[in-house]
């Protein structure tokens, strides 16, 4: 089975689209969406219906800390730009969609994988794994051969070698890496919606569960049009500037 997986779409529908565009166009026969659905950008209410549609359909859809923002208002941890784009998307969602953010878990298994936003350790804390031992910490609380995850916009893969400690790398985009379940596997998935490593396209990966391979995707989008939204909307205009910047 091919698993598309996708992270911190962010209310971005130019990219969503974009990016299961290029997944169906891959053969992926299952989606998987790791949190973070809205926040940020102009196109909630859009994002929701899609991923809505795919969660009826089987898909793996599980909470964020800006989806839970949007369902109880809190934005105490975010910046005064989230905080501002938070109270504009709770404004615009309805009490169905609240009610669909509301049910999501914060952690998900399925058979040898486990799929959260931040970290397995402590999935409520919204902890961003960005380091091996952060990465360690998750792989040992999944207790499971892969962890797949979002919050930090930037694709990594971790995986166990000779040691406990994670080693860490960057994919290339399109190669596919073996992932063999003898080992333990932690992959940050990169940002749909809102990239963070100076490259504007979008990013997801796909999990060839019969191949035990995994490929990390960028694709290019109409980051233009989406930024555009943002400004329309009178969103933070930091928000649009790094949809146009990947930062």
């Amino acid at each position: 089975m091919k698993l598309a997986l996708l992270a911190d779409v962010h209310s971005n529908l130019e990219a969503l689209t974009a990016c299961l565009d290029h997944a169906a166009e891959q053969g992926a026969e299952r989606h998987a969406f790791v949190g973070d659905l809205v926040g940020y950008g102009a196109d909630p209410v859009a994002v929701l219906e899609i991923v809505e549609s795919h969660l009826e359909r089987g898909a793996i859809v599980v909470q964020g800390n800006h989806d839970a923002a949007t369902v109880d208002g809190n934005t105490t941890d975010m910046n005064q730009a989230a905080a501002e784009a938070i109270e504009w998307t709770r404004n615009q969602v309805s009490q169905r969609h609240r009610e669909m953010l509301s049910g999501l878990p914060l952690l998900l298994r399925a058979e040898a994988s486990v799929f959260v936003h931040g970290s397995a350790a402590a999935p409520e804390k919204w902890t961003y794994v960005s380091d091996p031992m952060r990465a360690a910490n998750s792989l040992q609380a999944a207790a499971s051969s892969y962890v797949f995850c979002g919050h930090v916009h930037e694709p990594v893969l971790y995986y166990t070698g000779a040691s406990a400690r994670p080693v860490s790398f960057r994919p290339v985009p399109e190669k596919p890496i073996p992932v063999s379940p003898h080992r333990r596997w932690l992959a940050v998935v990169g940002s749909v919606g809102q990239p963070r490593d100076g490259k504007t396209a979008a990013c997801y990966a796909m999990f060839d569960t019969g191949k035990s391979a995994l490929t990390f995707y960028r694709v290019p989008y109409d980051w233009a049009a989406a930024a555009r939204k943002i400004r329309s909307a009178g969103l933070p205009e930091r928000l649009a500037h790094r949809l146009e910047r990947g930062e």
